[in-house]
């Protein structure tokens, strides 16, 4: 397939589905167009998106590739929209957070690390799928564990898990979802590459709660 032509298509495509699409899943909706095919006219329309300042950036998400607006429309977007960020209360950004950075976990190690129940919060969190049960504890009792979701990856902007952003970062991100009504989380910058060294220093300091804090609550406006 022609190279220009393989790229309208796939903006289409991208546009229709509204949501992270995998590369297999866009191979094979192009008539099964090598994935390394459309994997190279995906990386070349995300750098022309960029470079021509459009109103729409082409972003790996979640395990697959979408269609997003840039973080310095957001406000605008929610004028016309008439709708606030996904807001989610100081709760359950511990929560999850705990949760995303020491899965597989069970709810009384949670608890351990939040020093209050969890029952409600876990609840939440499985209503808005971003968290899943994922089997059980070969332990006493055999506890539930929980796993974070691809939802929650597309929720905070991450292309996988290693790009949790730092701790110190948590911090602001924190403050900055207090503020989730009137400013878009976006705004925020975060380094994955530092992602790694953090999660594994959370992990291995399971007597302070404090450490595990908050993804980043990215004010995603897709089509």
């Amino acid at each position: 397939m022609e190279e220009e032509r393989l790229k309208s298509i796939l903006a289409s495509l991208l546009f229709a589905a509204g949501e992270p699409v995998s590369i297999a899943r866009l191979s094979a909706a192009c008539d099964d167009v090598p994935r390394a095919t459309v994997q190279k006219a995906l990386a070349a329309m995300a750098a022309q998106y960029a470079n021509e300042n459009r109103g729409i950036v082409i972003e790996e998400v979640a395990g697959g590739f979408q269609m997003r607006t840039p973080k310095e429309h957001a406000d605008y977007v929610r004028k016309l929209l008439a709708a606030r960020p996904p807001r989610l209360s100081r709760p359950l950004m511990e929560t999850v957070a705990i949760i995303a950075y020491r899965q597989p976990i069970t709810r009384p190690e949670i608890e351990q690390l939040r020093g209050v129940d969890t029952g409600g919060v876990l609840e939440t969190l499985l209503e808005k799928r971003l968290v899943r049960i994922a089997g059980r504890k070969e332990a006493p009792g055999r506890p539930i564990i929980y796993e974070t979701t691809p939802e929650f990856l597309e929720l905070f902007g991450l292309k996988d898990l290693e790009g949790l952003p730092d701790l110190s970062e948590f911090r602001e991100i924190e403050r900055a979802v207090e503020q989730a009504n009137t400013g878009p989380v976006e705004s925020i910058e975060t380094h994955p590459e530092d992602g790694g060294a953090e999660a594994s220093a959370a992990t291995s300091d399971q007597s302070e709660p404090e450490t595990a804090s908050a993804p980043s609550d990215d004010d995603k406006t897709s089509n």
